[in-house]
């Protein structure tokens, strides 16, 4: 019998201010790297739900996705480790305000508002290539309604 292959699932909030987006700045087995505020599904939420919470985890600020800009696969390589295979859901959204009683998380060295021009100056520093993706794919214009994306009653009910 062969092991059954399951990607991981990840939401990924672009965020856009005068032209900057916000991005974190986070440890990870390769060293320092840049990332779209992102992070796994967590059981018992839906991909919007996820978007909102990593946001604020990762950033402090408050978040609600509007739009889905797309849904995206990739294989990514890791050190001393096999590839790993990613399922991303990405949303643009409405930024609220930061929360001065929240840390950032834990691996999350600080945020940043960078130019799309800072972001595509070092593309070694991304986390990976969906980071940019993502964010060229906004620029196009790239919107979804979030009624995409069902999820099912029965994820909310679901206790693991």
């Amino acid at each position: 019998m062969t092991t059954r292959w399951k990607p991981n699932v990840t939401v990924a909030a672009v965020i856009e201010q005068g032209g900057r987006f916000l991005m974190v700045e986070e440890h990870t087995l390769d060293g320092l790297r840049l990332n779209n505020p992102a992070g796994h599904l967590d059981c018992g939420e839906s991909p919007e739900q996820a978007c909102t919470r990593e946001t604020l985890e990762e950033t402090t600020y408050a978040f609600s996705p509007t739009a889905l800009i797309g849904v995206y696969l990739s294989r990514q390589p890791q050190t001393n480790l096999d590839a790993i295979t990613y399922l991303r859901f990405a949303f643009c959204g409405e930024l609220g305000a930061p929360d001065p009683t929240r840390q950032l998380d834990a691996g999350i060295v600080r945020t940043l508002w960078l130019t799309l021009a800072e972001i595509r100056a070092d593309p070694t520093r991304l986390r990976s290539p969906m980071v940019l993706s993502c964010i060229e794919d906004y620029l196009a214009g790239k919107r979804h309604p979030l009624s995409l994306v069902v999820t099912d009653v029965s994820i909310a009910n679901y206790v693991s």
